[in-house]
């Protein structure tokens, strides 16, 4: 099966800390400090989401990198298209790059495809239905839950 790339995983974490502070720039090097993410690697991507229209940069004084849009209305299907290309785990099983398997006697018979188009379908309703916002808000709900459990008291 087909895994995120370090890329996108490194963009969705800029991504989702740049969604907190909405409101606010941030610069490259806070950033990739507190994400733990190469700074290099990191400024090769936000330029390529600059390009792409996910983010913005200001210079100067109060300058740095935020997103273009609210962070409600971008979704993690959209950014995983934007940086590694189609979802589908199989080029047959693409929606937008559709391209026969070398091997396939008959793409419209075969199993396989058949049973990814299902997986890229499913993979596209989750991606396509989560947005940064809501990432961040299942974090902080993780976070709560894991705090209200460390605060209980056992006593034998």
């Amino acid at each position: 099966m087909r895994t995120l790339s370090k890329k996108i995983q490194y963009s969705l974490r800029a991504l989702y800390a740049l969604s907190r502070v909405y409101d606010k720039p941030l610069l490259i090097a806070d950033l990739a400090e507190k994400e733990a993410i190469p700074k290099k690697f990191l400024e090769q991507i936000l330029l390529q989401l600059k390009a792409k229209g996910l983010v913005q940069s200001k210079k100067g004084k109060g300058g740095g990198y935020r997103l273009a849009r609210h962070p409600e209305t971008v979704t993690l299907g959209q950014v995983i298209r934007l940086i590694d290309g189609p979802l589908a785990p199989l080029p047959c099983a693409s929606e937008t790059a559709y391209r026969k398997c070398d091997e396939c006697v008959d793409d419209r018979y075969c199993g396989t495809r058949l049973v990814m188009r299902d997986v890229r379908d499913q993979m596209a309703r989750i991606l396509d239905g989560t947005t940064l916002a809501g990432v961040c808000r299942r974090v902080d709900e993780a976070r709560s839950d894991a705090d209200q459990s460390d605060n209980f008291m056992y006593y034998i």
